[in-house]
């Protein structure tokens, strides 16, 4: 274990030490932990679905943002950017991304050789 001086010679535990933001508790509703488990045992979930939904889980059975950040491979912010929206907006706004703005992309069939 190591230790730090605080301040004025008050030494602790780096362990004892809270590092980055203090996260919010996360709290579900109960309609919102059965869908995100429905989506994650549907095989048909697209993946980017799949992983905000394993967030969610995750930050509300009290796991820190570092340790979920770890356990889904992604980043710190990205674990905060999904429970933010879902404290804003809602679970739909969590999972899938918002409209984008600008014209829809159009594809042409490309031409075929008749041989």
């Amino acid at each position: 274990m190591t230790w730090r001086v605080v301040a004025y010679g008050i030494a602790e535990s780096w362990s004892e030490a809270m590092r980055g933001r203090k996260p919010e508790p996360m709290q579900l509703k109960p309609k919102d932990v059965k869908e995100l488990r429905r989506l994650l045992r549907d095989g048909r979930t697209p993946q980017r679905v799949a992983q905000r939904a394993r967030i969610l889980l995750a930050r509300a059975q009290a796991e820190r943002t570092q340790q979920v950040a770890a356990k889904t491979e992604q980043h710190r912010t990205t674990i905060w950017r999904v429970c933010n929206r879902y404290r804003q907006a809602g679970l739909l706004a969590a999972l899938y991304d918002a409209p984008r703005s600008g014209r829809p992309r159009v594809f042409s069939q490309t031409p075929t050789r008749a041989d």
